[in-house]
């Protein structure tokens, strides 16, 4: 039994994400969670998945951008997708993207702390927290 565990422990490899935080009034430092951004380097993955709820916004902040806050979500799963509509970030390697979407920021979306983990498939770990913090 201690083989096969360590057998199925030697395929899973270090992520790290970071949940995406919606700060509409940042002086008083209310936040939603509307995305998470999980990196893993030995997987060669960078992935985003987001999910704005127009009503727990609105509860924050009545006169919130719901659109723009949506625009920069979408930017950055684009960001983490990579290719031409990545933008600039484009030709750089997920390493970097993931580093530059979780540099702290005094926007309005806004990365939380860097977290790390164990996954052997960095896609349904994506999702499972997206779930679990976002959903």
């Amino acid at each position: 039994m201690t083989g096969a565990l360590s057998g199925a422990n030697a395929a899973r490899q270090l992520f790290e994400y970071a949940v995406l935080r919606v700060v509409p009034r940042v002086e008083r430092g209310e936040f939603i969670n509307a995305g998470v951004i999980l990196y893993s380097r030995p997987r060669s993955f960078l992935g985003a998945r987001t999910h704005l709820d127009p009503g727990r916004l609105r509860a924050l902040d009545a006169q919130a951008d719901t659109e723009g806050v949506r625009a920069a979500l979408r930017a950055a799963e684009r960001v983490c997708a990579g290719g031409p509509a990545a933008g600039p970030a484009a030709g750089d390697d997920p390493g970097r993207r993931f580093r530059w979407l979780v540099a702290p920021r005094s926007t309005v979306v806004q990365p939380g702390p860097v977290h790390t983990g164990l996954t052997d498939d960095p896609a349904a770990e994506l999702e499972r927290l997206h779930r679990l913090l976002v959903r």
